[in-house]
């Protein structure tokens, strides 16, 4: 461990409520990939899931995304299935397998995964989190104790989540 972390000087993390079958969070994909590009390693970006019932296979895919982070890809493992939702929406859980076999992931295992259903505490854990903070709707955003919906629009919330976490990191002990 070097000189310049240590466990006091944590750094802010943005919750992503998020769910893989959401157009919304597939256009949130930019400014997730802009936020990791400006931060790097002092932003934590946490995948939280938070699977609408008006799409069948949102569950499913939370649970190939907890597999996905299981075996060391969950951001890759995201950003393919949300770039291809419409593929999900048509052909399922075949499809979350496929991704998984693409990107070089044990696809036996996340055909395993989504059948015993390793990961559905997770998943509800998750969920049940969410709407308990009052996330209705994705994307939405935690940083900084406070709630961004991006459900509705994302106009503005790249910003205002770098003014955010520009304040979190500023008010970080040097």
């Amino acid at each position: 461990m070097n000189d310049s972390t240590s466990a006091s000087t944590a750094v802010p993390v943005l919750d992503v409520w998020c769910e893989l079958q959401c157009p919304d969070c597939r256009s949130a994909l930019d400014d997730l990939r802009a936020l990791r590009a400006r931060y790097g390693d002092r932003l934590e970006l946490r995948l939280r899931h938070f699977p609408l019932e008006k799409h069948q296979h949102a569950f499913a895919a939370a649970q190939a995304a907890e597999e996905a982070a299981e075996q060391g890809q969950a951001w890759p493992y995201v950003e393919a299935v949300l770039g291809r939702v419409a593929e999900l929406d048509r052909l399922g859980e075949p499809f979350l397998v496929e991704v998984a076999r693409e990107l070089g992931l044990d696809a036996e295992e996340f055909d395993t995964a989504l059948i015993d259903g390793r990961h559905i505490l997770i998943v509800d854990a998750d969920h049940a989190e969410g709407r308990a903070i009052g996330v209705t709707g994705t994307p939405t955003y935690v940083v900084g104790g406070e709630r961004l919906d991006g459900g509705r629009s994302q106009e503005g919330l790249r910003e205002r989540i770098e003014e955010i976490v520009d304040r979190l990191l500023a008010e970080q002990p040097a």
